[in-house]
């Protein structure tokens, strides 16, 4: 096989993979939600998607808490806070 074929047969290949892995990670996302988060004074919304409810809350809680929060002990007090919202997006 000359140098060409064997290229493009590793684009292609390529091409194939990502898209199998892009659509093998975003099939299994039921639950899409925003939630906001206030802590010290402090606010913060973001969204989040999972498979789960209970995953998507808390990433979503998670991902507006590293904002908002600074040091260890604060993320994790802010994380077990209650969020002052939650709206959900999506649920299939």
């Amino acid at each position: 096989m000359n140098k060409k074929v064997v290229l493009a047969f590793i684009i292609v290949l390529g091409v194939v993979l990502l898209g199998f892995l892009f659509y093998s990670s975003t099939n299994n996302v039921r639950y899409r939600v925003e939630v906001c988060v206030a802590f010290q004074g402090r606010t913060s919304c973001r969204t989040a998607r999972a498979d789960t409810e209970e995953h998507a809350l808390r990433s979503a809680q998670s991902n507006a808490c590293g904002l908002i929060a600074s040091g260890v002990t604060d993320t994790m007090q802010c994380e077990h806070s209650n969020p002052t919202s939650v709206k959900w997006l999506e649920m299939r």
